[in-house]
């Protein structure tokens, strides 16, 4: 094993048409622009692809980016990205990924890997330090993912592979590796129309060394210490996994219940972690190297399983008005086979049930009721009867038989587990998410809902702290790590940690840029920093590490405006913007409008959505 100092800063760009590989190098410019992760895998894209091109065509591509932190041994840091065009929402879409992947290629000597083209027949692509082999998939195609991904443990370290969802190119279908997925947006879609099974990479072939190993190895330290007195990253989470957050948007009402109707329901309860933790004697099952160990596994009906995670839980629980935590395992199990976005099939369910309650379609689907659910999702995924119009997404096939109302996306992507009308502010992070319904995008429902930092339904300043946290977590993606590590970085520097919740509070309503900057997110860019060797200057370092994040997200939009992204994409569905939570008296929505308008001003779009030439300058994006 060789060491590699600082990082490989190869890509490996691979023409599935011609059978054939080249390699390049990350050039300095963009990676101190770009990072790597989320921001490296936009530019490359930027650089190498027309707009308008058919996101299941073989011009289309798809690059996977690792991160400069993964294989230094930082916390959370085995995650991956993998960016390219969305066949469900038809713009640029992004997703990180945990699982053996990222950490096998990483160490196979590999930065980032762009593919084009199209196969001529079923394929796997095996890679080592050397290169790409081209093999064939005839023996793997039509194998769930399980089985596909036991075949290619035998050949390396980690490997990514598609399902049936995704040999049938249904919309939201995912990639997997381990128990992780490349969830949103149709991925694996995307490698199914490229005839690509899976990918395997050797790894075990370099180590990564951080330039300034001694610089590094202080700040991990104090991160981990950081992590471990959190009392989210160290006690909820930990004890629980993410479902913890099933009690807590239950308590602050905005679980989403039937189909968004409603935003708590007494039964909960039932499949909340804290239920599935006690009933299903759990143990750690979670992404490596990662001390929060979010990700969890125990015995259900005698077989050990992996726990759902939240939005799983949420999505194909209460938003079918289901309480029961076996049969929601029992979907996500078919759903991780046959390789399918959890979040996008409860949401594309939840349409179907209420479609076939008002007499737009004919199914037995019915709300509180599991019958017919997972004959459904099967069908979804081999595209059989309505389940190949249902395998379009809510969108697609509330345009074929109406229902467009109650199809609960934006920009054709389905909402995750979190009703914004009891959290206002994310309402407007979801209009605004670059990659459409995406809680991931500023995630400030945190703020609003679970900690009382922010007020949950007032106006002010929410356009501020949704453009702060999505700078902040474009450069987080960048790194890559952890979105959970957040809790920690915000939460433990002594500032914020000793103030009163209620005061950061009342700071956030009256004078959020400067509750907000005094966040010291400063173990981010300095470990980045450490880890290629450039000079930390404390303050003016985090200042640069946000200016990055606001490039990243920017170039994004971008990007998506020259896909016809505009104004009228940036909003909610009419039941959030007309229809109040039943656990509502006030029946409160989304007054989207006037945030939306401030948000606009101060990212520097002009008032139809579109970044202007000044924005783009400042921030050094080549206008195309």
């Amino acid at each position: 094993m060789r060491e590699v100092i600082g990082t490989n800063n190869r890509i490996l760009e691979i023409d599935l048409t011609k059978k054939k590989f080249t390699v390049t190098e990350i050039n300095k410019k963009d990676r101190d622009l770009y990072l790597g992760g989320k921001g490296m895998g936009l530019k490359l894209l930027y650089d190498r692809m027309e707009p308008g091109i058919d996101p299941l065509g073989e011009q289309n591509m798809i690059a996977f980016c690792m991160g400069v932190l993964m294989g230094t041994g930082a916390p959370c840091s085995g995650r991956f990205e993998a960016v390219t065009k969305s066949p469900l929402t038809g713009i640029m879409i992004t997703a990180s990924c945990g699982g053996p992947f990222g950490m096998a290629f990483k160490t196979s000597g590999w930065d980032a890997m762009v593919i084009k083209g199209k196969a001529g027949a079923p394929t796997y692509l095996s890679i080592d330090s050397k290169g790409v082999q081209f093999k064939s998939a005839k023996g793997l195609w039509g194998k769930d993912t399980g089985a596909a991904e036991a075949a290619l443990g035998k050949e390396g370290a980690g490997s990514v592979v598609i399902g049936p969802a995704g040999e049938n190119m249904v919309r939201f279908a995912n990639i997997r590796s381990g128990h992780r997925f490349l969830g949103r947006g149709g991925m694996g879609a995307v490698l199914g129309s490229k005839n690509i099974k899976g990918i395997v990479a050797k790894g075990g072939e370099v180590k990564i060394v951080p330039v300034k190993k001694k610089r590094f190895n202080r700040i991990n330290k104090k991160f981990f210490k950081y992590i471990n007195q959190n009392p989210i990253t160290s006690g909820s989470y930990r004890s629980f996994g993410t479902n913890a957050n099933t009690n807590m948007s239950n308590a602050a009402g905005i679980l989403p219940v039937r189909n968004f109707s409603g935003g708590s329901h007494g039964e909960a309860h039932k499949v909340s972690g804290e239920t599935m933790a006690e009933r299903f004697k759990t143990s750690w099952d979670t992404c490596k190297p990662c001390i929060i160990m979010c990700g969890h596994k125990g015995t259900i009906e005698g077989k050990e399983t992996h726990i759902p995670e939240y939005e799983t839980v949420g999505l194909l629980g209460p938003n079918l008005e289901i309480f029961d935590p076996v049969k929601i395992s029992e979907w996500d199990g078919i759903c991780s086979k046959m390789g399918m976005d959890t979040i996008s099939a409860g949401g594309t369910m939840a349409w179907a049930m209420e479609a076939t309650e008002k007499g737009l379609i004919r199914t037995s689907l019915k709300f509180g009721s599991p019958e017919g659910v997972s004959e459904m999702l099967r069908n979804i995924a081999y595209r059989k009867g309505i389940g190949k119009d249902l395998a379009l997404g809510s969108r697609g096939a509330s345009k074929i038989y109406g229902g467009e109302d109650f199809a609960i996306h934006v920009k054709g992507m389905e909402m995750a587990a979190y009703d914004p009308r009891g959290c206002i502010g994310h309402g407007l992070s979801y209009a605004t998410a670059n990659r459409g319904a995406c809680h991931l995008s500023s995630s400030l429902m945190v703020l609003e809902a679970y900690l009382g930092m922010a007020s949950p339904y007032a106006k002010r300043w929410k356009h501020y702290m949704v453009k702060f946290m999505e700078n902040t977590y474009a450069a987080m993606n960048s790194l890559h790590i952890c979105h959970f590590t957040a809790f920690a970085v915000f939460l433990e520097p002594p500032l914020i940690k000793l103030s009163p919740n209620a005061f950061i509070k009342i700071l956030n309503q009256n004078m959020s840029p400067l509750a907000l900057n005094l966040m010291d997110i400063s173990l981010w860019p300095e470990l980045w920093y450490a880890t290629v060797g450039k000079t930390y200057i404390p303050y003016l370092s985090m200042l640069k590490f946000r200016k990055t994040g606001e490039r990243i997200h920017i170039l994004e939009r971008y990007m998506n405006t020259r896909e016809g992204i505009s104004k009228k994409d940036d909003t909610l569905p009419r039941r959030l913007l007309t229809e109040g939570r039943k656990c509502d008296a006030k029946e409160r929505v989304v007054p989207l409008e006037p945030m939306l308008k401030k948000y606009y001003k101060i990212r520097g779009y002009d008032s139809n959505g579109i970044p202007k030439k000044r924005t783009l300058k400042r921030l050094g994006i080549e206008i195309k």
